[in-house]
């Protein structure tokens, strides 16, 4: 499987559950069914590989803005959801995260930056095909801390000065 195929499995699939992140983890474990199991395992290398890009302290930062606060356990599932919303918000976001202000349609705390489940369908389909647990990806492992300069993330003020877009379009009201 190519980049390109990756992103258009997460692109219908998102398109297809209009956007709910726990409907898109269930159509993408349906769609990742019908491939051949080193298929599944190709899609979970790209995933893998982009959460680990993502796993970065200004877009922790920019997902503080948008939640609210970022646990680890939030972070990691703001970056699945990352992921669920395509190239185009991925990679911009990962370019400049504070133009998340303008990639996003919408961002509701209620039902946006958690897709947990996301995460596991990849697993959990190679596992419906085969029976087994899906074996080890090969990838590095993600770094052990953030790249990039730490962010506070209980300094407002240094919240606001880093990502303006965000806590103007998002931030508390």
């Amino acid at each position: 499987m190519d980049e390109t195929e990756f992103w258009e499995i997460v692109d219908s699939t998102r398109e297809a559950a209009e956007g709910d992140p726990e409907d898109q983890a269930d159509l993408l474990v349906e769609r990742l069914v019908r491939l051949d199991p080193e298929a599944v395992l190709d899609f979970a290398r790209h995933f893998e590989a982009r959460y680990n890009r993502a796993y970065r302290w200004d877009l922790w930062g920019a997902a503080a803005v948008l939640l609210g606060g970022a646990s680890d356990d939030a972070f990691d599932w703001f970056r699945c959801w990352l992921i669920g919303q395509g190239r185009e918000v991925f990679e911009g976001a990962l370019h400049d995260p504070d133009s998340l202000a303008e990639l996003l349609d919408d961002f509701d705390q209620e039902l946006d930056g958690d897709a947990e489940d996301l995460g596991y369908a990849a697993d959990e389909a190679y596992e419906q095909l085969t029976g087994v647990v899906a074996p080890d990806l090969g990838l590095p492992p993600q770094a052990s801390e953030p790249e990039g300069t730490p962010v506070d993330f209980e300094d407002e003020a240094s919240l606001a000065e880093r990502f303006p877009a965000l806590r103007e379009r998002f931030g508390p009201r």
